[in-house]
């Protein structure tokens, strides 16, 4: 089934976007906790051996994120590692379009997000949350509220920077 967005919830340039796939530790409980957090549902998974996930797929909103379990073995040879063997950070951020930036802010906040920019609307035309999983993942959630053209974005950035 092909599932066309209208052009307020998510611009023409995003409707087609790379898939992320995420490493965590413990990828049955980001499940879980993205479900609650973010409405998640949960399409497809993949359990390994011992109790890990091996591979799983999840929606947010109409957004795909593959995710599964990072292993000690991988985290030794420097590949597929999740933020925590990265001393907590990470170099991905995660952009998602949601109909509702406010009432998502709060779920995730609820189910233990911590916000790192509340909802607001920004310059560039979205109204953004930014926020930080419990698994070390950095997510921006967005709703699309109007088309700036560029001599305007770079006016409202100016003026945003400013001061």
């Amino acid at each position: 089934m092909t599932e066309h967005a209208t052009h307020a919830e998510i611009p023409d340039r995003y409707r087609y976007a790379v898939v992320p796939h995420i490493m965590v530790d413990d990828a049955a409980a980001a499940i879980d906790f993205y479900q609650r957090a973010f409405g998640a549902r949960e399409d497809f998974r993949v359990d390994a051996p011992g109790g890990k996930i091996l591979h799983a797929e999840i929606t947010i909103g109409r957004s795909v994120l593959m995710l599964s379990d990072a292993s000690v073995e991988e985290a030794e040879a420097g590949s597929f590692v999740a933020p925590a063997a990265l001393g907590g950070g990470t170099s991905v951020t995660l952009h998602v379009f949601v109909p509702d930036v406010d009432s998502l802010a709060e779920r995730a906040k609820t189910a233990g997000a911590e916000i790192l920019q509340p909802p607001k609307d920004m310059f560039h035309g979205d109204r953004t949350v930014i926020l930080k999983d419990p698994f070390g993942h950095m997510w921006v959630f967005l709703k699309h509220i109007e088309d700036v053209p560029t001599e305007e974005l770079q006016r409202r950035l100016a003026a945003a920077t400013a001061g």
